[in-house]
C-alpha cells in the first residue's frame, strides 16, 4: 500500500478537520495510553494530547452521547482511546508481535484504523463515573473478550447476563450512531469502512 497524506499529532489542534474530545460535554474521557494502566504498563501518549478524533466521527460520538442521555441518562460514554499516533501503533507492534496477542493488534502498514481518529475505544460509566462490569477489563486479550463468542461464555456461566446487558447497550448505542462493533473486542468500534478510510483520510503521524 502506497503511504498516504499525513498529519502531525502535534497539528491536529490547528486542523479544522479534527475536534477534541473535550467539546464533547457528555462523553467522560478516561485514555488509558496516557497512563500505565494498559498492556505495555507505561504512558505512551506524553508529551502529546491524544484526545481528538477527526470531526466525522466525533459528530457521530456527539450523537451517540445524546441517544443514552435521552434513553439512559444515568449512564455516559467513556473514552478508553481515541487517535493514536502511528508511532505508538508502532511501538505496540514490536512489543505484540510474535505472541498470542498480536491479532488484536492492526499491523502498522495499513494502520490502525484509530491512526485516522475514525475510531474508538468506549465503555459505560455510571453517573458517578465508575465503569460498568464488561465481564473482562479492556483491552483484555481472552477470548472472554470477544462479543461473537458472548452466547458461548453466557451459557459456560463465564460471563453473566448483566455483562451482555451492559454490552448491548453500548453496542446499541454506538451503532444506532453510525459505529461498527468487531468481532473481537468489545470496546472498539470503527466510524466508516476501513478500507475507505485508510484510502480517503490522513494518518495521523
Amino acid at each position: 500500500m502506497t503511504p498516504g497524506p499525513t498529519i502531525t499529532v502535534e497539528a491536529l489542534r490547528h486542523d479544522a478537520e479534527f475536534r477534541a474530545l473535550s467539546s464533547l460535554p457528555r462523553v467522560q474521557v478516561d485514555l488509558r495510553y496516557a497512563g500505565p494502566r494498559n498492556l505495555l504498563g507505561r504512558n505512551l501518549y506524553a508529551p502529546h494530547d491524544c484526545a481528538w478524533l477527526h470531526a466525522e466521527a466525533a459528530a457521530a460520538l456527539e450523537a451517540a452521547a445524546e441517544l443514552l442521555a435521552h434513553e439512559k441518562p444515568q449512564l455516559r460514554l467513556c473514552v478508553l482511546d481515541a487517535v493514536r499516533p502511528q508511532r505508538v501503533q508502532e511501538a505496540f507492534w514490536a512489543f505484540v508481535e510474535g505472541t498470542p496477542m498480536q491479532p488484536y493488534f492492526a499491523h502498522p502498514g495499513p494502520g490502525s484504523i484509530h491512526s485516522f481518529g475514525m475510531a474508538v475505544d468506549i465503555t459505560l460509566v455510571d453517573a458517578a463515573g465508575r465503569e460498568l462490569d464488561m465481564g473482562t477489563g479492556f483491552d483484555d486479550t481472552s477470548e472472554h473478550s470477544h462479543p461473537a463468542l458472548e452466547e458461548r461464555w453466557l451459557a459456560e456461566g463465564l460471563l453473566k447476563p448483566e455483562h451482555l446487558a451492559h454490552r448491548r447497550q453500548l453496542r446499541d448505542t454506538l451503532q444506532r450512531a453510525g459505529w461498527q462493533g468487531i468481532a473481537t473486542e468489545w470496546w472498539h468500534f470503527d466510524f466508516g469502512d476501513r478500507a475507505e478510510v485508510r484510502r480517503r483520510y490522513r494518518r495521523i503521524t
